[in-house]
């Protein structure tokens, strides 16, 4: 079970300290908030106010048996109505903007603040697990905090202001009535923590639905190429059986509950029916205020049914206020010390005037590192140095460190121990924003954004004309893309830029890499789905545009790295040979093994 998962199961607290957190969510709109509440005490003590006037129409027109006075009574009724109206119609809007205005305001805030996270952070948490933190919490705790906020104040002050009329008219009849407060309230605590762990449940069911559903979808190929479809269904169908027996269970007894409470209902009716009745009949208490203690009876049975299920929000809502909390405090495993950040700016407030240029020296001094959610050591002591505009590529078997040599390079993550080095200085003493600046990085799978060509070209070079990408397009041959779509370069890509083949994406994103115009290159794998035609093209434009620039080229295929200025043989996050091709072919060891493999040279010894 994941780390967050624990974590969820085992909250028992309520959620006060959590709402400190939320405080700055809802202060913008104080304003809002005050009047929603005073709009909403107002709507209390009007719907309290109605069942008097009933009163007094039974006692002062009907049992008199005259009309006198009913005009100003009838005008006096009306403008209640209307204001009740007007109230409650207010402060339902309010309530609406509270809930859409703090819900998106905490949507832009967790994802500005993913913006700032890691890669460790990504690759410790599953997309569905963020999108929740990012969506769903979001919008629980946004219409908890509004509706919640709003019907704890009518409910509360209904409740009060009821008992207290209610003592005031005739107090033995309201003890009498209010001796099923305690009896009710017990049942529907009963009911209330069966529902929450029932609830519980379907939502821990459907995120398994969901990442079920999430499989199936974007792992479709896979699906259909193993033949597992029937083994796929027969899993889903296992889950949402299981979802359908607890939704069940769960309905069964929020029925029982529903029933408990018009069942409380009904016998606080009889009590005031059948004691009031009494009392009416000795001339102790007129007919009017009996048909207001009946109003009551039945009106205060649903704010008492409201506060025990807001308690039992209280816990279940914790769950959500403290996964949003954590993300929001969870820090970079790779963040700016705050004398950088004053310098250089921050990801949304860079500082680019204080900016250095990057001439591409490059150092690897006694790097030690291993991810943040392991303890295997990647590299240990390990020393590279690279002279500006040198061409290295670095080579080896899946899982010798190739990648991870050129994302602590671009500072994805941090070394464990040691310094890396750009033109003599800690890369730590400077922003990550700045660094990443000045790289091209083309990996083996691209990511292309929805939008058009030129949405996604600009998005390395925002003021780029259309001379500048059709430059870019052609110096990686792929200037016949937009020429082949219908819009040119304002033809749409597609989600994750679907509507093109996995080639004609790595083109795109290549084209976008050289618009940056990027001191360091890095290609991780970045011609693995071009054909070898498009690839030797590539390769003729590229090796102009490098000159004079770093470059890192993480290969499988030895032929497209044969011109490289030096080749690093990377074994276990060692470097065990590094050389030209010709000097390592000539040594005829680790490389030379490599790439006879993949060519098959004839008459070649082992």
């Amino acid at each position: 079970m994941p780390e967050h998962e624990k974590q969820e199961k085992s909250y028992v607290r309520l959620p006060w300290f959590g709402l400190k957190k939320l405080a700055p969510f809802l202060r913008p709109y104080g304003g809002i908030m005050v009047s929603m509440l005073v709009l909403g005490l107002l709507g209390s003590a009007l719907d309290i106010v109605v069942p008097l006037f009933q009163s007094y129409a039974l006692n002062h027109f009907v049992a008199a048996g005259t009309l006198e006075g009913l005009e100003r009574f009838t005008a006096v009724y009306l403008a209640v109505i209307l204001l009740e109206v007007a109230a409650n119609t207010i402060s339902i809007y309010q309530t609406c903007q509270i809930e859409m205005y703090v819900g998106r305001d905490m949507k832009q805030s967790s994802f500005d603040h993913l913006q700032t996270l890691s890669f460790s952070y990504f690759n410790q948490n599953s997309v569905g697990y963020i999108h929740a933190r990012v969506m769903s919490d979001t919008d629980r705790i946004g219409s908890w905090l509004a509706w919640g906020l709003m019907d704890g104040v009518w409910n509360f002050s209904y409740l009060a202001g009821v008992i207290l009329v209610m003592f005031v008219m005739n107090w033995r009849l309201a003890c009498f009535i209010l001796l099923l407060v305690p009896v009710t309230a017990a049942g529907a605590v009963y009911f209330q923590r069966k529902l929450v762990g029932l609830n519980r449940q379907v939502r821990e069911i459907n995120s398994q639905i969901t990442g079920d559903y999430n499989e199936g979808i974007t792992g479709a190929r896979t699906v259909k190429t193993l033949v597992i479809e029937e083994k796929m269904q027969r899993h889903f169908q296992e889950d949402t059986e299981r979802m359908r027996r607890t939704s069940v269970h769960m309905t069964h007894y929020r029925a029982l509950f529903l029933a408990m409470i018009s069942f409380s209902a009904s016998c606080a009716l009889a009590l005031v029916l059948w004691r009031g009745g009494v009392i009416t009949a000795q001339g102790a208490m007129e007919i009017g205020t009996l048909s207001v203690f009946m109003s009551y009876a039945l009106g205060m049975m649903e704010p008492i049914q409201w506060i025990i299920r807001a308690l039992s929000d209280l816990v279940s809502i914790q769950v959500n206020i403290e996964r949003y909390a954590r993300l929001m405090e969870t820090g970079s495993e790779v963040a700016d010390t705050p004398e950088v950040t004053e310098r250089y700016g921050d990801a949304f407030h860079p500082k680019r005037e204080n900016w250095e240029p990057l001439f591409g020296d490059v150092e690897f001094r006694d790097v030690s590192f291993h991810y943040p959610d392991g303890e295997e050591m990647i590299f240990e002591h390990f020393d590279l140095v690279v002279p500006q505009g040198t061409n290295v590529a670095i080579v080896g078997e899946t899982g010798a460190g190739k990648s991870t040599l050129v994302n602590l390079l671009c500072r994805f993550f941090e070394p464990t121990e040691g310094q890396i080095l750009i033109d003599g200085r800690d890369i730590r003493e400077r922003s990550g924003l700045w660094l990443h600046s000045h790289i091209g990085y083309v990996i083996q799978t691209p990511h292309l954004f929805s939008g058009s060509i030129a949405e996604n070209l600009r998005y390395a070079k925002p003021d780029a004309t259309l001379a500048e990408m059709q430059a870019a397009m052609a110096a990686v041959a792929a200037e016949d893309i937009p020429a082949r779509m219908g819009d040119g370069y304002d033809s749409q890509v597609g989600e994750g830029g679907d509507l093109l083949s996995t080639g004609e994406k790595q083109l795109i994103s290549f084209a976008r890499a050289i618009l940056s115009d990027p001191r360091i290159f890095v290609l991780d794998e970045a011609t693995s789905s071009i054909d070898t035609v498009t690839e030797q093209k590539i390769q003729d434009a590229t090796r102009l545009l490098m000159q004079g620039r770093t470059s890192f080229v993480i290969a499988h295929r030895l032929s497209t790295i044969r011109q490289a200025d030096v080749i690093l043989m990377v074994e276990a996050g060692r470097i065990i040979e590094r050389g030209t091709h010709e000097e390592l072919m000539a040594r005829r060891g680790a490389y030379y093994r490599l790439y006879r493999r993949q060519f098959a040279l004839p008459g070649e010894a082992g």
